[in-house]
């Protein structure tokens, strides 16, 4: 076969949509951070923010010019940012500033009283704030020059007796608490290898000496422990370089009381050219961009989310870009704030590929799409996401996707082709019959019985280990990866060794026993069985994540799991599901990738994250009602091509991702596009790539354009990047040239028709692009056909032209 036509032009779609209208200008606005104030002692204080948000989104910091005044005279006292006790009592702080106006609830209690200084709730927060408990330091396995610390504070226990008790207590002096080597070497007062950290009169320096002069106590066993901490505000808009934001830390602890914290917080910025933060909380921006500050206090760490833009920046919205749901209003405010517009809306010929092949992983025929574009209802789009959502390839792409994590796939000794099948089938049939995820994730996690009578206990064939599993489902259902805390407590993230071990055992009582059929399993509940902390040895209880020590006294530790996770009011599993819905119809998550939420890569919409998860347990976890939220959204219907050329902002989702075709929508494709069919093992003659229930499937096509092995559970794994192997096997390769010159295959049956050539061409556009050519690619590909010595091959050309340009393979 001759390749001579790639002169041929094939470039992708640009797209135009015109709707009616613009949004509505919001008002200005003021607000008070925190919302509430609670001064709990004498000494207590709280610093207060008023943002003021203009109508263009852009904030600005007005807590120096605010006026103060509170409902009740002498409550307490408002000097240089912060709140001060005066008298006991309760009332309202008002913020004032111009025209606006903001009350916020204010309590004064024990302004007699000033408590001691707690080792845990406030000497640690200095060992991290100063750096002496990091890995680079005394937080080092070994320690640093005799003197270890846990790392991060995470022993308090041993860090209290590495204080006092180690060295003869030279390390402290409470008859003299100045001359304590613990302040004396981070003051630089004497030679200190980590240099200066600390200076007296400053919060950190008088916080350590307070503790020493109150004589080093330990804390009570019913201590107040910390349960959560807040950065606020939680977004800011600044305007040109220079311009500042103050931010605020609050601790929330196990008693119900708050306390401000920044002071001896780790405020840090994700690119300090655009945004740069003090150790006080104060920011200042730099050169345009979008940034996150990341505040770490104790075990916990949070984020809050700046734009930077350029003084007097503006954005004319385009008209015609209204929003059509929820999804559009959050898109859109973001765009609004970064003054980015969003693309236009592709055109029907490219809504039409990209919706029939996210929705069921096919190509629209040629006479589906000539049916489409010839449609001239208002409504066209919004009615065939209704129809292929009624199609039965939707459960295919689902149960696809849904193997993939569950790691489907024949296993010598562990998962046998029976088994898997079995497994693939009861995962199609929950998607086809509409089973809600929440059900089908609780019967995966409590299932026993035998892995062929009940395939969803083939769950528990592929991996044994309690760890193993507790990782897998954090990781699936939860989009969390704890596996780095098996050994050591994680740097940046809440999770330690004990939330670790103590979510493992949650698995450490599933068993697995012969049957009376020699191939089957049978999967129960043993009733007994730990997991041993590896650090210590101790053995846990089971534990939410993040949650509280559950009663699972004479009940299955799996059922109380599943319920935990698949409760409405749990912070993550609705969430997940709705990030990894979002991530396969946008080509990226909203937390991307979506198995990997962490603090440290934070959703680039928090708020629609949210809202996402909302609206799945809304719909009683019915996949369809969000997808079919998500395919009629603006957002969704973008076009690839930005309106200005120098915006190509596809984090925020401005525009549209041009996305290769995945490994089994390619295969699919070409079979559709020749129409010929591929023989797949242990399958039907005319089944679909998306059919094949084996992982380890060993088709060469499928593996090379990545389609995952699902050895583990990870996203990763599905590869999307081009490579010089699928170049060569799809210019080269058996697989395209055997589907074009199969007999009894479309170029057959249009030469045995005696079709003319412009017809010809117009149906491989239709089937393959799902657009009409132009008149220069049909002129051109005419001319070459109908001048070549040997009419097939040249049309032979002209299909492998089409299949290996880029607008064929991919999705856009």
């Amino acid at each position: 076969m001759k390749h001579s036509t790639s002169r041929t032009l094939f470039s992708l779609l640009g797209a135009a949509g015109c709707l009616l209208g613009s949004a509505a200008a919001a008002a200005d606005s003021l607000a008070v951070y925190p919302p509430q104030a609670n001064l709990e002692h004498a000494e207590d204080g709280q610093r207060m923010i008023a943002v003021l948000t203009r109508d263009d989104g852009v904030t600005l910091d007005v807590t120096a010019e605010a006026q103060v005044s509170f409902s009740a005279e002498g409550l307490a006292n408002w000097a240089e940012g912060r709140l001060k006790p005066a008298a006991d009592g309760e009332g309202t702080a008002t913020f004032t500033y111009g025209e606006h106006t903001v009350a916020i609830p204010l309590k004064v209690s024990n302004v007699g009283t000033v408590p001691p200084r707690s080792f845990r709730n406030h000497v640690e927060p200095v060992l991290m704030a100063s750096g002496c408990n990091a890995g680079a330091c005394h937080g080092s396995a070994r320690g640093k020059n005799g003197f270890r610390l846990s790392l991060f504070g995470y022993d308090p226990t041993l860090d209290y007796l590495s204080l006092t008790r180690e060295l003869r207590s030279r390390r402290i002096n409470p008859a003299i608490p100045e001359e304590s080597l613990i302040l004396m070497k981070p003051a630089g007062q004497v030679d200190h290898e980590g240099g200066t950290v600390m200076e007296p009169g400053d919060v950190l320096y008088e916080t350590l000496k307070r503790w020493i002069s109150e004589g080093v106590q330990d804390d009570p066993a019913d201590l107040p422990t910390l349960t959560g901490i807040q950065i606020l505000p939680e977004e800011a808009v600044l305007e040109g370089e220079g311009a500042t934001q103050d931010f605020v830390v609050m601790a929330q602890y196990s008693d119900g009381t708050d306390r401000d914290v920044t002071d001896t917080t780790i405020l840090a910025s994700s690119d300090d050219m655009t945004l740069s933060i003090d150790k006080t909380g104060t920011s200042t921006a730099g050169q345009k961009g979008e940034v996150y500050v990341m505040a770490r206090y104790g075990t916990f760490a949070e984020v809050a989310q700046a734009i930077v833009i350029p003084q007097g920046a503006t954005l004319a919205w385009p008209e015609d870009a209204q929003p059509r749901n929820y999804i559009d209003e959050q898109i859109f405010a973001k765009l609004r704030k970064l003054r980015t517009p969003p693309a236009e809306l592709a055109n029907d010929s490219v809504f039409v590929r990209r919706v029939y092949l996210d929705i069921l992983g096919v190509l629209p025929t040629a006479e589906e799409t000539s049916a489409f574009l010839a449609d001239e209802s208002p409504d066209k789009r919004a009615a065939l996401v209704d129809q292929l959502l009624d199609r039965p390839e939707f459960s295919d792409v689902w149960a696809m996707k849904w193997a993939e994590v569950l790691q489907v796939r024949e296993v010598t000794n562990v998962l046998d082709r029976k088994g898997m099948h079995r497994y693939n089938d009861w995962l199609r049939h929950a998607v086809m019959t509409d089973t809600p995820i929440d059900q089908l994730v609780r019967e995966l996690l409590t299932a026993e019985g035998g892995n062929f009578t009940n395939p969803a206990a083939n769950y528990y064939m592929i991996e044994t280990d309690p760890l193993k599993m507790a990782e897998n489902v954090a990781q699936v259902f939860m989009g969390i990866q704890i596996s780095c805390a098996q050994c050591h407590n994680h740097p940046f993230e809440r999770w330690t060794m004990d939330d670790y071990y103590s979510f493992s055992a949650f698995f450490s009582q599933v068993g697995k026993k012969g049957s009376s059929d020699p191939r089957e399993k049978v999967i129960y509940n043993r009733g007994s069985g730990d997991v041993k902390n590896l650090r210590d040895g101790q053995v846990m209880a089971p534990k939410f994540l993040g949650g509280d020590v559950p009663d699972v006294q004479g009940k299955d530790r799996r059922a109380v799991l599943a319920e935990w996770l698949t409760a409405p009011d749990n912070p993550w599993f609705a969430e997940n599901i709705g990030n990894r819905v979002w991530a396969h119809f946008f080509g990226a998550g909203i937390v991307d990738p979506p198995d990997d939420v962490r603090v440290t890569n934070p959703p680039s919409h928090p708020q629609l994250i949210k809202e996402l998860g909302r609206r799945i347990v809304d719909y009683n976890y019915d996949l369809r009602s969000l997808v079919r939220d998500i395919c009629n959204s603006y957002t969704y219907q973008m076009s690839t091509r930005p309106r200005d050329p120098e915006i190509l902002d596809q984090r925020n989702f401005a525009i549209a991702r041009v996305r290769r075709m995945t490994s089994e929508q390619l295969l699919d494709a070409v079979c559709s596009v020749t129409d010929t069919t591929v023989k797949f093992p242990n399958l039907p003659d005319g089944a679909r790539a998306a059919q094949v229930a084996n992982g380890s499937s060993g088709i060469y096509f499928l593996d090379v354009f990545g389609r995952p092995p699902r050895s583990s559970v990870c996203t990763c794994e599905r590869r999307g990047e081009p490579t010089l192997a699928q170049s060569l096997h799809l210019i080269n390769g058996s697989t395209l040239q055997e589907a074009i010159k199969k007999s009894g295959g479309l170029l057959d049956q249009m030469i045995a028709a005696e079709t003319p050539t412009p017809e010809i061409v117009d149906k491989l556009f239709l089937a393959a692009v799902s657009r009409t050519p132009t008149e220069e690619e049909k002129a051109k590909l005419t001319e070459y056909v109908d001048t070549a010595e040997d009419r097939r091959m040249a049309l032979e050309d002209a299909f492998w032209s089409v299949l290996n340009s880029k607008e064929f393979i991919f999705n856009h």
